[in-house]
Parts: structure tokens; C-alpha cells; sequence
């Protein structure tokens, strides 16, 4: 980590630029001019109004993705970041805009407080490739978007809980990041003549008024499949693959009740509380790499289009190989592994295997790949689990490409290609020519032409090729190995 702290003497080093940085303590209501960061990360910053002609505020290149690289590794490196919020701007009009907005935060109402947020400098993570590129990251690289201190503690206290309480859970880390806790929370809700415990999934998220309000999120006996969510009707196929994996596997036009927008979400369903929750599909976020496997634009594509991916070869913490199905999650807001063993928090284990034996074991292979409608011959060919040629599909950036595609009836999912499946195959098979080489090479036999021969075999290589060769092989010797 040395090398990237940020010293006084790197920050001096910067070229030149006009822009600066302002700094809001969000709990002393002071705003300061920022100069860097020391050694133990505490923020080093000057009131304007005691700012010396020669003294040397930080500088920031105007760029945007220098500045968001910049800012992102700057804050990441700073002692309880959120604490402060920070404002980009004109190094040559910092003191009198410095100045301003202190006048302008002494006198805020808490609304107007809340609006300075449209103008604040957040990380961009997704400009640092240390973020990006993996999924070994998941929340972790999400900034707080709540302080302890926004809690409506009064109201936790009459479920029975306080942050002592919810920091021995390891449940304070995700509500502070807007998320929902990662566990099931046990509480109790005493109204006084009834008495109720139940155990939730809790989450933060800010009111219109800027007022932080807890929710709860119990638990259900399944989803709610039956009536629109959002203006979405599920279909058979989306029910089905909400209960099975929980995620609907596709991309849909959600409606927004309060402004009638229309948003493109993927959909998903908490597997501990069996709740509905969409995500905007812009919002999504894939990584190039998924545990040793890089990714095409098309192995991309299909997760930004919500559906599953089959990935074979990855190498797990423990250098093991394995594989498996990936998938966008809307809950967890991130790429997951599925290893076809989630069960509903109602399941017991003897209705899960009863379950599975009723089930049938084969699914219809679909008519449609990535928006192309198989032809009936196409078709016939491709259920019966023959590799077919299929053009005219469109990757993400609108340009055309084909491929092979095959049906795997043993795990109900299609195989994509960009070349024949049995042209692969061929080309890892040594052609005639190639297969006394590989036999005595690689799996120690021997060909009576060459068996007294020391070195390995050239390419294509089945007789002696010089003299000293010969010579071996005239030798009389003990035949080793078994012979071809």
C-alpha cells in the first residue's frame, strides 16, 4: 500500500490545473480548503479565511478519468471518509466559494442541506480497474451512504436492537451501505397488551424529506407470482425460474408507480425472505473476470441480458478447477454463483428431495437464441441435440456475429461456439502422421522403428532421422515399455 499513498511531495509534483478541492465536516458544519493527506490518513486541510499567499492547496487535473482514478485511490486512503463531503473546484475562486457555501450551510435548511449532494465529488469505482475485474470484490467496494449517527436508533430500540447489538451480528456494514443485512435478524415487537418475534432482513433508505427509515423485510411463505410486480406479468417460464434459481433470467420494462418511468430492471427473489426485488438493468456491472475465466463481449452480454452462463475450468481460493452457472442477482446487486441447491426458507429437506423426484428431468429446448427465432428445420435439428449453424445474432454494441449453438439435454442448456464443436475436437486430435510422436512422447510407448532411440521424437518423426540415431538403434537392448 506505500506506493500508492498520496504524500505532500506527490501532490506538489501534480501538474498544474485549475481545479481544487473543498471539504464539508458533515459534524462540525465547517467548510475548509483541502492540501493533502499525511501519513497516518488524516485529512490535512486550511480554513479560508487563514489561507497564506504561498500556501499550496491540492491539485487536481480537470480530466474526468484521471480525476475519478485520482479521487477514488485519494478517498480510499482517507481516515473515516465519510465523515466529510467534498466539492470540485476553480482553484482560483476556491476562498470566495469556499466562503459562500459556509454562508450557505449556516443558514441550510436540513432540505436544502440534502440538495448539496447533487453537487458533491463521489469515487467512481468503476474507473479503477483494481474494482472492476473480478468478482472476488462483490460489496465491498460500495461507499457508505448512511452514518450511524442517521439511524433512528428509538425505533431499533423497540425491535429490541442497538448498534452494540447489530455490530456483533456484522449487520452494521451493510446498512450503512444501503444494503440489506446479510442475515436474518431475530426481533421483537412489543406492543404492549402482544408481544410478536419474528426474524427480518432490515435495510436503510432515505424518506423524501431526507429522514432515514428502517425496513423490515419478513419473511414469506413464497412469492407473490400471481399479480403484476411493477407492471410485469410473469410469465411460466419466469416463475419458474424464480422459484428454481431466483433469478427471472431476463431483462423487462418495470414501471415506477410514482412517476410512471419506465425502467428496464432485471428481477430476483431474496432467497431468505422470498421477497421480489428488481435492479436497474443500466446499473448492472460485470466483471472481465470470474475466477480465473476471462470474458467475451458475449459471455457478457448474455449476463447483462440477465440470463445464466455456464463456465467450465474456473479455479477456486483453493486452486481447485470447477464449474459452474453464473448469473446477475437484483438482491445481491452482483454476479453469482449457482449451484442448483437453493431452497426456499420454508423447504425442509425430505419436500426438496420429494420435490426433485417429481419433477421432470428433461426441458423443452427454446425456439429463441439471443432474440433469433429458429427456423422449424433449424429447430428439429437442434432439440434432437445436433450442433446448428445460427447467423444474425447482435452483440452489445450492435454488430452482427454467428456461431454454433447445441442442446445439452443433460443440464437443459444451450452451448454456444464460434466454431463447430467437432472441428475443435479434430484439431486436438494428432492427425496420422503426428500419432507416433504423441504415443512415445507423451504416453511412454514404444515403436519398433525407433525404440532404442534416446531422444525424443521430431514432429511427424517415425524412423531414425541421422546416423547416431541409427546406430541406437541397431544396438541390441531390452525392449522397455509396451510396443505400439
Amino acid at each position: 500500500m506505500e506506493n500508492e499513498l498520496i504524500n505532500s511531495q506527490e501532490l506538489n509534483e501534480l501538474k498544474p490545473s485549475t481545479d481544487t478541492l473543498l471539504v464539508l465536516n458533515i459534524h462540525t458544519n465547517q467548510v475548509e480548503m483541502v492540501k493533502g493527506i499525511d501519513k497516518d490518513g488524516n485529512l490535512q486541510k486550511v480554513p479560508p479565511q487563514e489561507k497564506k499567499d504561498n500556501e499550496q492547496l491540492i491539485r487536481v487535473d480537470k480530466h474526468g478519468d484521471i480525476f475519478s482514478n485520482f479521487f477514488s485511490n485519494f478517498y480510499r486512503q482517507l481516515k473515516n471518509p465519510t465523515y466529510f463531503n467534498f466539492f470540485k473546484v476553480s482553484e482560483y475562486d476556491a476562498i470566495n466559494t469556499a466562503k459562500d457555501l459556509q454562508k450557505y450551510v449556516d443558514q441550510a435548511s436540513p432540505e436544502e442541506k440534502e440538495k448539496l449532494k447533487d453537487y458533491e465529488v463521489l469515487p467512481q469505482h468503476n474507473n479503477n480497474p483494481k474494482n472492476q475485474n473480478t468478482m472476488d470484490n462483490n460489496t465491498d467496494n460500495q461507499e457508505y451512504r448512511f452514518q450511524p449517527e442517521q439511524i433512528d436508533w428509538k425505533t431499533m430500540g423497540k425491535f429490541g436492537l442497538n448498534q452494540e447489538k447489530l455490530e456483533k451480528m456484522n449487520a452494521m456494514d451493510a446498512l450503512l451501505r444501503g444494503f440489506k443485512t446479510n442475515t436474518l435478524i431475530p426481533i421483537t415487537i412489543n406492543l404492549g397488551t402482544a408481544v410478536s418475534k419474528m426474524d427480518v432482513r432490515l435495510s436503510l433508505q432515505a424518506g423524501d424529506t431526507g429522514k432515514v427509515a428502517v425496513h423490515l423485510h419478513g419473511i414469506r411463505k413464497e412469492p407473490n407470482l400471481n399479480s403484476k410486480f411493477l407492471g410485469h406479468q410473469f410469465t411460466d417460464e419466469d416463475k419458474k425460474n424464480l422459484r428454481e434459481t431466483g433469478n427471472m433470467g431476463r431483462v423487462v420494462d418495470l414501471v415506477n408507480p410514482k412517476t410512471d418511468e419506465i425502467i428496464p430492471s432485471v428481477i430476483s427473489r431474496d432467497r431468505l425472505t422470498n421477497e421480489l426485488v428488481a435492479y436497474r438493468a443500466e446499473y448492472m456491472k460485470i466483471p472481465d473476470e470470474i475466477k480465473g475465466i476471462q470474458l467475451d463481449e458475449h459471455q457478457k452480454q448474455t449476463l447483462l441480458e440477465g440470463a445464466p452462463l455456464y463456465l467450465e475450468g474456473m479455479t477456486s481460493k483453493k486452486g481447485e478447477p470447477f464449474d459452474a452457472t453464473v448469473q446477475f442477482n437484483a438482491d445481491k446487486r452482483y454476479v453469482e454463483f449457482i449451484f442448483n441447491n437453493n431452497h426456499t426458507p420454508q423447504q425442509s429437506q425430505q419436500h426438496h428431495h420429494n420435490q426433485q423426484q417429481t419433477q421432470p428431468t428433461d426441458k423443452e429446448a427454446p425456439k429463441v437464441f439471443r432474440g433469433k427465432e429458429l427456423d422449424d428445420s433449424q429447430y428439429e435439428k437442434f432439440k434432437a441435440g445436433q450442433t446448428i449453424y445460427i447467423d444474425g445474432l447482435t452483440d452489445a454494441k450492435g454488430k452482427a456475429y454467428q456461431g454454433y449453438i447445441t442442446f445439452n439435454k443433460e443440464t437443459s442448456k444451450t452451448d454456444f461456439s464460434f466454431t463447430h464443436p467437432n472441428k475443435l475436437k479434430e484439431q486436438a486430435k494428432p492427425s496420422e502422421e503426428h500419432k507416433t510422436q504423441t504415443a512415445v512422447n507423451s504416453q511412454g510407448k514404444t515403436n519398433e522403428a525407433t525404440k532404442n532411440v534416446k531422444e525424443p521424437l521430431e514432429s511427424k518423426q517415425q524412423q531414425p532421422v541421422n546416423k547416431q540415431q541409427e546406430d541406437q538403434q541397431k544396438k541390441v537392448r531390452k525392449p522397455r515399455g509396451q510396443k505400439l
